[in-house]
């Protein structure tokens, strides 16, 4: 049975920084896309950052940029999320995503799912 668990999230202050962890297991994704998505209370899931099969190849929602740094280490089938300068509204459920051909910003293009952390930042 293939899982995503994600790891790291909670409660910062604004500026702050998190570190966000996803293991797989049930199947290594080292050939496939990676990404983190959020959802906040009353909104639709949105993209983050995607990183592809190597990790050469990087994507971030504008609202991230420069701020959020997407990683992975393929021997430890993990993916991160480096969350610096945190913001009120970066407030989420973050989710972990696998699967993509493309990491894709398509909550569509993505056949496994983690079950998400709370990140809570205080302002």
């Amino acid at each position: 049975q293939v899982q995503l668990e994600e790891s790291g999230g909670g409660l910062v202050q604004a500026g702050g920084s998190l570190r966000l962890s996803c293991a797989a297991s049930g199947r290594t994704f080292s050939n496939r896309g990676m990404g983190w998505f959020r959802q906040a209370p009353g909104k639709e899931r949105e993209f983050v950052a995607s990183i592809n099969w190597s990790g050469g190849m990087t994507r971030y929602a504008d609202s991230v940029k420069g701020r959020f740094t997407i990683s992975r280490d393929n021997a430890k089938d993990t993916l991160y999320l480096h969350m610096n300068s945190l913001k009120p509204e970066d407030t989420a459920v973050y989710y972990c995503a696998a699967d993509s051909k493309t990491y894709s910003i398509v909550v569509r293009d993505w056949a496994y799912w983690g079950q998400g952390t709370q990140v809570t930042v205080s302002s």
